[in-house]
């Protein structure tokens, strides 16, 4: 059976690839001070970053209502959402599964961004491969629990904004040209994994976790997002190529949610 296959908006796609992997995105909301925006195919992107900088509130997002996922759970699905350590995503669309008359299983990504990317299009292969429902659950769970996901933050504007680092220090950061690479921590927390000062040096890290992580390459995708920055991604991508086996990479444009997230320039890898 060919099973849908229906993400949150926090997984990176564009409509290319949504129309030829048969996926559904149920939209996150955004938040700017009081003003929220849907992060649907209707979002003014480059508006929407214009209108994140200025504002001088808290940022942040809303998850998906229960009514939103069951709108969509219509046909046999698999579903695919960010973390629920980082939000309300996951258990509002196992509350809407409840009450599906569909087959629809869901899972926990574990991860956001490039990484919820990275299980759909392990999914859409595992289901393009003609294997059993139980099989399909089992591989994508294991598969979950070994993948890697890294942020690469050149802006800190948000994290300011949130609390999370304080103005003195995002300047201090800002001058000195420090990246933080975050990652996720395994558990769908997100942790600091390393500082870099300058492109090559956070490169040459990024390259290294890869090289470190024990995770197999030949014949596997790797997935790299990015706010803004298709020059760096491309050049990432090329490192990549020139001392690994994956079969595939893919750049995509970060939509909404992680835009707000990684900021201009942010980069996501997950493999």
């Amino acid at each position: 059976m060919d099973y849908k296959i229906i993400i949150d908006s926090c997984s990176d796609i564009t409509p290319e690839m949504e129309e030829a992997m048969g996926i559904i995105t149920v939209p996150i909301f955004l938040r700017l001070g009081q003003q929220e925006y849907a992060d649907d195919a209707n979002l003014n992107l480059p508006e929407f970053m214009e209108k994140m900088k200025a504002c001088n509130e808290k940022v942040g997002t809303a998850a998906p209502t229960p009514e939103s996922f069951a709108e969509v759970m219509k046909q046999d699905s698999f579903v695919v959402t960010l973390s629920a350590a980082l939000s309300a995503t996951y258990s509002n669309a196992m509350l809407a599964a409840k009450d599906a008359l569909a087959d629809i299983h869901i899972f926990d990504s574990k991860s956001a961004s490039a990484g919820g990317t990275l299980v759909a299009i392990k999914l859409r292969e595992l289901i393009s491969s003609g294997l059993p429902k139980p099989q399909i659950i089992d591989s994508v769970n294991n598969f979950i629990d070994g993948m890697k996901t890294y942020l690469v933050l050149e802006n800190f504007e948000n994290l300011i904004k949130n609390g999370r680092l304080s103005a003195v220090k995002g300047k201090i950061a800002s001058v000195l040209n420090i990246k933080l690479l975050l990652g996720a921590d395994g558990k769908g927390e997100i942790s600091l994994h390393a500082k870099a000062r300058g492109t090559k040096q956070m490169l040459d890290k990024m390259i290294g976790f890869i090289n470190n992580s024990g995770r197999s390459t030949t014949g596997e995708n790797v997935v790299i997002s990015h706010c803004n920055n298709q020059s760096l991604a491309e050049q990432l991508a090329g490192l990549i190529r020139q001392k690994f086996d994956f079969k595939e990479i893919f750049i995509i444009p970060t939509r909404g949610t992680s835009s707000l997230y990684a900021d201009n320039k942010g980069i996501i890898v997950a493999f």
